[in-house]
């Protein structure tokens, strides 16, 4: 079965193609993103669009990008039922932390996440989550979201055994690389690719800062636009 690509777009926002064929956006932050390529900015095709939270850096062109694909989005309830409501979106799922949906034949699990979770207009919209995705082939992804280190990131290992841990590095709004390496020994994942970081002033977490405090672990280096396989 072939692999997995993961690309990134900047800050946080990522999309992968699956071995079934399946493209998937999380949190696609592009229009406004000053690290997504150009190329990416807009999308051919979008299968499933999967959120972490509501802050404008995450939730990004989510209601644009499901009116023009007619795709599935994944969001919280509180955020789910917004966009229903608020935005008019028909193809929308709503678990909640602990809880898996599947779609386009891919499992997407929610699972904790601390940070706050607020629309631009600062409306409550939930609690902030992180996402275990398992594609068709069994790999499982884990996209942190915006967090800081916490110990139950232990049970995700425990009960999800994430294969990649897509982890925010840069500080100031979350984890930054000294966090991140305890996420990773919590997580127990071998291999790491980090986010949220040289995007705005304050994100001066980097890459070669995580290595070096994680040295048994892969950190992907990766430029906005460039893709790793799984």
């Amino acid at each position: 079965m072939p692999e997995t690509t993961l690309t990134w777009l900047g800050h946080s926002s990522f999309r992968f193609d699956t071995p079934g064929g399946k493209r998937v956006y999380v949190d696609p932050f592009l229009n406004g993103n000053p690290k997504c390529p150009e190329s990416e900015l807009e999308p051919e095709r979008v299968d499933v669009i999967a959120i972490t939270h509501a802050h404008g850096d995450h939730l990004g062109d989510t209601v644009e990008l499901a009116k023009k694909h007619g795709c599935t989005v994944i969001a919280a309830v509180e955020l789910a039922w917004w966009l229903q409501g608020k935005h008019e979106l028909e193809n929308v799922l709503d678990p909640n932390k602990g809880g898996t949906v599947e779609a386009a034949g891919i499992k997407f699990t929610l699972t904790n996440a601390h940070h706050s979770s607020s629309n631009n207009d600062l409306e409550y919209m939930g609690e902030p989550c992180g996402i275990v995705v398992e594609v068709e082939s069994g790999t499982k992804l884990y996209f942190a979201g915006d967090t800081c280190v916490f110990g139950d990131m232990a049970l995700i290992r425990r009960i999800y055994a994430p294969d990649v841990a897509i982890l925010p590095i840069g500080g100031h709004y979350t984890m930054d690389p000294r966090e991140a390496a305890v996420a990773l020994e919590l997580l127990g994942t071998k291999r790491c690719v980090p986010c949220h970081y040289g995007t705005f002033p304050p994100l001066v977490g980097t890459p070669a800062q995580l290595q070096e405090l994680a040295p048994d672990v892969q950190v992907d280096e990766i430029e906005p636009g460039d893709s790793v396989t799984l």
